[in-house]
């Protein structure tokens, strides 16, 4: 695996207010390998989607900034596609009519038209929407309609899959087969993945390494945790792992007792 993938290096920023600037991130530093599945967690107003937002070029850092393949990021591009907490479909577009916006921004004129159908058509076959591509969101339930924003940004071919939260608002039975599927995604694709969560059972299950953040204002990485636990992984099977425990517990630990930076703590 490449080292030099995805380097986030010395970034800060800061939001005007009509009295002094409001610093959200303070030296943010990570570097992400290809095919990593990073995981970003910490308390509300913690510069999460803040940092996110960096990555997928809808924010401008302050200091410092974002290489990707060795080409600085300062705008969005289809290199690096969002999946929201909400799934932002078009609700008079069909599941596949909403893959196919995406793939026509992306690949028009790189693809012919019989390409591009069974590109989309492919891309919702991985997760689990076939069945239901002709449908409208209002017709479809919360997973899958987060399954088929899922889809769109896949049929991008993005290098980085960008996730905020994907799964908060879905009932926990969704919420565990949308993960089930995702780890079946990744292990497929191997693609790199950056998530936002609020879940520590999610984060632990997914991930290769926790990126747990300070409380804001000017939050910072506290601490970053390997999850060296055999992939694919198994919930069932998990649950009474003890090495799995002993990671869940560390970011509890973090979370109720470190957030803080380590000067504010001492």
């Amino acid at each position: 695996m490449s080292t030099k993938h995805l380097e986030i290096s010395q970034v800060s920023i800061e939001f005007p207010t009509p009295s002094v600037p409001f610093k959200a991130l303070d030296q943010i530093d990570l570097s992400i390998k290809q095919g990593e599945f990073v995981s970003l967690i910490g308390h509300s107003g913690c510069g999460k989607s803040t940092v996110l937002n960096i990555v997928a070029g809808l924010y401008q850092a302050t200091e410092g900034g974002v290489i990707l393949d060795g080409k600085e990021v300062n705008e969005p591009g289809p290199d690096r596609a969002v999946v929201f907490q909400n799934h932002s479909l078009l609700p008079w577009l069909t599941a596949y009519e909403n893959v196919e916006l995406a793939v026509n921004q992306v690949f028009k004129g790189k693809k012919s038209k019989v390409e591009m159908k069974e590109w989309i058509e492919h891309n919702l076959h991985l997760v689990h929407m076939d069945h239901a591509m002709h449908k409208r969101p209002s017709e479809i339930s919360g997973g899958m309609k987060q399954r088929v924003g899922i889809a769109r940004a896949l049929a991008m071919e993005p290098k980085v899959l960008l996730m905020d939260e994907p799964f908060g608002a879905l009932d926990a039975l969704t919420r565990a087969h949308m993960q089930d599927s995702l780890i079946e995604i990744q292990q497929r694709l191997n693609n790199t993945v950056i998530m936002i969560t609020h879940d520590v059972d999610e984060a632990v299950l997914l991930s290769d390494r926790i990126v747990m953040m300070t409380n804001g204002p000017a939050a910072t990485i506290g601490e970053i945790l390997d999850v060296d636990l055999d992939k694919p992984r198994n919930r069932v099977e998990l649950a009474d792992n003890e090495d799995y425990n002993h990671l869940r517990a560390q970011v509890l630990k973090f979370l109720y007792e470190r957030q803080r930076k380590p000067e504010e703590a001492a």
